[in-house]
């Protein structure tokens, strides 16, 4: 344990022991989000890499017959296209590590059907032809799907949706930061899901825990940071390319 000035200092100290292979993972204590992160993504001192900066959340969901992992909820707000790409591919080396060796990857919005009208659906769809392309690798995409028949193998019936991925996604890709913490706080506090979110991309996992989630909410984020930083590279840890 050492003591820091303020926040911002201990913000910074955090990250260098990092740099200095001093520590594994972070954690956040009380400090704010933003102020963690500024030190991470800090181009010259922080632990940016290759991979754009994601979050996900590995839920547990009592109506649910297996963990889904949900992204991003907490660190890209209205990603675009490019950062789309990388926060399918982290989430899907997550799933890796968590021992799914072909995760279904569910691209939800509002709607099954691509329009020029809505971002989310070309996005969708965009991503779905990178997958074939080999931009995204070792899962199972498939997308714009709503989440009733992302979830839910007979809502894709009744909308004659066939698809593998449709009511049997391991992961499922939000459009905006606004749906996917809707989605994983209403999951947790609705549905009595247990939440350990993660994230992604940087040089080791960190982990952001709210000042509202439980005990055992924080030990399951514990313990995917954990895993992650037991790996050797490249996996998750990229090169630095900061």
């Amino acid at each position: 344990q050492e003591d820091a000035a303020h926040s911002h200092a201990a913000a910074f100290r955090a990250v260098e022991l990092v740099r200095q292979g001093r520590a594994a993972a972070l954690m956040k204590g009380s400090l704010h989000t933003d102020e963690l992160m500024a030190e991470v993504v800090n181009k010259e001192t922080g632990l940016r890499t290759e991979r754009r900066i994601t979050h996900a959340f590995v839920m547990d969901v009592p109506t649910y017959h297996k963990p889904l992992i949900v992204t991003d909820a907490a660190i890209n707000i209205a990603p675009d296209l490019d950062t789309k790409r990388d926060i399918c591919q982290n989430a899907i080396d997550l799933a890796h590590i968590l021992g799914i060796a072909r995760p279904k990857v569910a691209l939800i919005c509002a709607v099954e059907s691509v329009s020029s009208r809505m971002l989310c659906t070309t996005d969708a769809a965009s991503l779905c032809k990178m997958a074939d392309r080999g931009q995204i690798t070792g899962a199972l995409l498939d997308g714009p799907l709503a989440f009733d028949n992302a979830i839910s193998k007979q809502a894709a019936r009744i909308k004659k949706i066939e698809s593998e991925v449709a009511g049997d996604p391991d992961i499922v890709v939000v459009p905006d930061l606004v749906a996917g913490n809707i989605l994983a706080k209403q999951l947790t506090f609705m549905s009595n899901a247990d939440g350990a979110g993660i994230v992604l991309g940087a040089r080791v996992p960190i982990i952001l825990t709210s000042r509202a989630d439980n005990r055992r909410t924080k030990l399951a984020s514990c313990a995917v940071a954990c895993l992650i930083a037991s790996l050797p590279e490249p996996d998750l840890r990229q090169k630095n390319g900061g």
